[in-house]
């Protein structure tokens, strides 16, 4: 959509009674859900009523509504946007779309963690295993790739035997005996969402502030959190291309967060430039390993210590960020996370002694190929989004619903931006299925890197906190 920005497209959130819902008196107020009145409703910019949107969603997840009436309600959601009172009956009604987890009484918080997605995004994997050795319990329930981003569900199943569809007894079970699981959602836990979810993606309505505002909080709110830290990404790899449109959504999400009784905050963190040095399933999940052994990326570790300062902070277990922080890089060195990193490993089916063998074995694609300098210099760009396409279309990423993922491909040895480099140094190594890919891979990706004769000026790793 040439000229239109996400920011122009959500209308800010028009608040209550900015439309009227009489000009369309077709649409019921109660009663069975006339969907394709509430589609032109919506599309002429009418205000939805709560019980229409809970009779919606409940035809949904029923499965009553075709596949392309739902296609339409999501764009002209995508174009009308929803004011904040539709935004909340949305979220609360894919909620309560289905079964919620229920923890006993502990004196450990129940937290968790969500990013709106980036490339090379891994910090999930690592910062689980570091809250449960920190006294935290985490159900931390995933979701798989949308758009180029790589999802947190697609980067753990390139582990042998890890399973990531668990009964919900079991992931109580595992949260309260080893103190985290990384998981999707169970077969009857919002549903809805499930469902809202694979079709936006395949629709191009993924960038809507409410639709990705419902979509993380029914699931969060459905874990019975009592405090969740957002990662929202700004940039052009992220949902949100700016830092205001990321402030936006995270303002939202934090509102409603806070609103629905779960104390929740959000850090906005640049998506111009990949996430470590590792984008790809099965690479990633070495260098998951690697910042658990205090040898990853340092963007990467620090942003892992950083989330599980703020989360301490905010459930009480420290009084203030600096002794956070501290407190969880002693964790992080000391091996403890590490130790529960594998403790979570068994506990869902991995296959440990495949595991360990494809660890030690590093890639595991069957063919590779390098991209180099053309010139001395210093990194001064590394487009995330360019990157993000390149493994995506090596078979990395979904370029349809039913798309099968290819764990083995992907980007590792990237050079960061402010990196001194020296005519024929390594820019990327590309992992890929065979020979033709990975050398028609070297020529897509050539552009996402620029080098120039000084460094650039270094970007904060978190450009800012908001707070309720």
């Amino acid at each position: 959509m040439p000229g239109r920005s996400v920011h122009d497209i959500a209308h800010r959130f028009p608040p209550p009674g900015s439309f009227r819902f009489a000009i369309h008196p077709r649409l019921p107020d109660r009663g069975r859900v006339n969907f394709l009145a509430l589609i032109e409703a919506k599309r002429d910019g009418a205000t939805l009523p709560e019980s229409t949107i809970r009779e919606a969603i409940a035809a949904c997840t029923s499965g009553t509504i075709p596949d392309y009436q739902l296609a339409a309600f999501l764009m002209a959601v995508y174009f009308k946007g929803l004011n904040t009172r539709e935004t909340a009956a949305l979220t609360l009604a894919m909620r309560d779309s289905g079964d919620r987890l229920h923890f006993p009484a502990d004196p450990r918080p129940l937290v968790d963690k969500h990013s709106t997605g980036g490339v090379g995004d891994k910090v999930s994997l690592p910062l689980a295993p570091l809250l449960a050795s920190l006294g935290l319990r985490v159900p931390m329930i995933s979701g798989r790739s949308l758009g180029i981003t790589g999802g947190t569900l697609d980067k753990l199943e390139s582990i042998p035997g890890f399973q990531t569809a668990l009964p919900a007894s079991r992931i109580v079970e595992i949260v309260q005996s080893i103190g985290c699981i990384i998981c999707g959602q169970t077969e009857r836990m919002v549903p809805a969402d499930r469902i809202l979810y694979a079709m936006r993606d395949v629709t191009g309505t993924v960038p809507s502030i409410p639709l990705i505002v419902a979509s993380i909080l029914s699931k969060k709110l459905a874990e019975s959190l009592d405090a969740l830290l957002l990662d929202v990404k700004f940039g052009g790899a992220a949902f949100m291309k700016t830092t205001s449109q990321a402030r936006e959504l995270a303002q939202a999400m934090v509102q409603l967060g806070n609103t629905c009784g779960t104390r929740t905050i959000a850090l906005l963190t640049d998506m111009d430039t990949p996430l470590g040095q590792a984008a790809g399933n099965w690479l990633e999940v070495c260098e998951t390993v690697a910042c658990l052994e205090n040898r990853g990326p340092a963007d990467l570790q620090e942003l892992v210590l950083q989330s599980a300062a703020h989360l301490l902070v905010l459930t009480g277990k420290a009084v203030d960020h600096p002794g956070a922080l501290a407190r969880a890089r002693e964790r992080l060195l000391s091996g403890a996370a590490l130790r529960k990193w594998e403790e979570m490993l068994a506990a869902q089916g991995t296959d440990l002694d495949r595991y360990h063998a494809l660890l030690a074995q590093g890639q595991t694609a069957p063919d590779s190929a390098c991209l180099t300098a053309t010139r001395g210099g210093f990194i001064s760009r590394c487009d995330a989004r360019i990157l993000g396409e390149v493994i995506r279309n090596l078979g990395g990423g979904r370029l349809t619903r039913d798309s099968i993922i290819n764990p083995s491909v992907g980007i590792d040895c990237i050079a960061k931006p402010g990196t001194a480099v020296r005519t024929g140094d390594l820019l990327a190594r590309i992992h890929a299925a065979d020979t033709a890919s990975a050398v028609a891979a070297v020529d897509a990706l050539s552009p996402a890197f620029q080098i120039a004769d000084a460094p650039p000026a270094p970007a904060p790793l978190i450009a800012e906190i908001i707070h309720p």
